[in-house]
């Protein structure tokens, strides 16, 4: 399958050593799979040049947006309103930080098929220092038995989105556990997900905003929050459409 269009979306904080290079990959990508497309970038209040580097490239290339906030919102927020403006058919997003490379959505859409709502990757192996991958295989385990998750790596950040999906489904996160809710959410509304093995890279630059104490704490308790409104409640059965009901005119 052959998707119309896509929207490539990089949230993006602090990044300024590796988002250039990170859009200008994925615009030498993109003619690969389809003749529609732009790239998007959400600065999250960033405090460093990124600001900088980002309107330098809009003003190069035509296919290059630039959304700032004044303030950071935190990542689910960053996510969110990347999600809101994205234009076209699908949305392909990444992080900014450079762990992930644009360049493998070629293998993403290559598994793309007329039935399926969401491509997923998954880390083939984590390039974090061990007490990173501790905390992500501590993660992983307790979202996939808390909210039954059935993906092998809900926190890969590495995903080609059919936007119809985003626009039908509410996302209420501002953090990190944004992913978890998403896919819950996904899955609950009878989306096909699709999985593919990616690569995952050493951080060149910048430092982890998740993997600090403090927000470890906030975290876990807006995942606890999560938890009581998504199984507990069960709070988004009210507002999501059925995936059947939202591709039938495919």
């Amino acid at each position: 399958m052959i998707p119309s269009s896509i929207t490539v979306f990089f949230p993006a904080y602090n990044d300024e050593a590796t988002i250039g290079s990170l859009v200008i990959a994925a615009l030498q990508t993109l003619p690969r799979v389809t003749e529609d497309y732009e790239v998007l970038v959400v600065n999250d209040g960033s405090s460093d040049h990124t600001a900088e580097v980002l309107d330098a490239l809009a003003g190069l290339y035509p296919q290059v947006r630039v959304i700032h906030h004044a303030q950071n919102r935190g990542y689910g927020g960053a996510l969110r309103s990347g999600f809101a403006n994205a234009r076209k058919e699908w949305v392909f997003y990444t992080d900014g930080d450079g762990q992930y490379d644009p360049r493998e959505l070629v293998q993403l859409v290559a598994a793309l098929r007329h039935d399926v709502d969401v491509v997923n990757g998954y880390k083939m192996a984590r390039s974090d220092p061990l007490y990173r991958i501790v905390i992500g295989r501590l993660y992983h385990h307790f979202t996939r038995v808390a909210f039954g998750i059935r993906l092998r790596d809900v926190d890969c950040d590495f995903r080609l989105i059919r936007r119809r999906i985003l626009e039908t489904i509410p996302l209420e996160s501002d953090t990190g556990t944004i992913c978890v809710e998403m896919i819950r959410k996904f899955q609950e509304a009878g989306c096909r997900i699709v999985e593919v093995p990616v690569h995952h890279y050493h951080r060149v630059a910048g430092r982890s905003q998740f993997f600090r104490f403090r927000r470890l704490c906030r975290v876990a308790l807006h995942l606890l929050r999560l938890w009581w409104k998504l199984i507990v409640r069960s709070e988004h059965h009210r507002n999501v459409l059925p995936a059947n009901a939202m591709v039938a005119d495919d």
